[in-house]
């Protein structure tokens, strides 16, 4: 009887302990295969065959879809480039130049994945809307007042995540470093 209790308590712990990480890599990902450039950070294999199990299921949960491996890549950050974590009453500037692409997107989003709720309904810039320097760079201000050129208003959110989507573009799997892919720098100013 001890021996049948010991075995079932085993494979109780065992079931618990695989559902436990099954659970924690579906909601907060892997490594597995990522591209990290700066505070960006991509899943290149992601629209792709050569997916891994756990982003499988991470996008199975989601309900996201992501960009084909032969259309493009799609990078996010939630945190700036002294891996301080965006917050929507903070003033961020994104700037710099994007790798090469045909068409490029910068969109704001809440920590669940919407659109984040502002009273001008501006979510996001394209490449050929944005508002350029002589020298081809950008800014783009992320905050909740506004900003001369180019403004994200965040509604004053707590916590947001900024995605840059790169359509038609050499950067892929092979990418390693951020001469291979020069993307745009992740700086937070003064919080109100």
């Amino acid at each position: 009887m001890r021996l049948i209790f010991i075995i079932l308590l085993g494979f109780g712990l065992a079931t618990a302990v695989g559902l436990g990480a099954t659970w924690f890599t579906a909601t907060r990902g892997t490594d597995f295969g990522t591209l990290t450039i700066g505070a960006w950070t991509a899943r290149p294999r992601t629209g792709s065959a050569d997916i891994d199990p756990y982003s499988r299921a991470t996008i199975a949960r989601s309900g996201e879809l992501p960009i084909g491996a032969g259309d493009g890549i799609a990078f996010l950050a939630t945190a700036d480039d002294g891996k301080r974590p965006l917050d929507g009453r903070c003033d961020v500037i994104v700037s710099g130049v994007t790798p090469a692409a045909r068409f490029w997107t910068l969109t704001l989003y809440d920590r669940k994945g919407q659109l984040v709720a502002n009273s001008l309904q501006r979510y996001g810039f394209t490449s050929e809307e944005i508002v350029r320097n002589s020298d081809g760079s950008f800014a783009v201000h992320v905050a909740s007042r506004a900003r001369a050129g180019n403004w994200l208003p965040t509604g004053g959110i707590e916590r947001y995540v900024l995605m840059l989507r790169l359509y038609d573009t050499p950067v892929g799997v092979a990418t390693r470093t951020q001469r291979d892919a020069p993307m745009p720098s992740i700086a937070t100013g003064g919080c109100s």
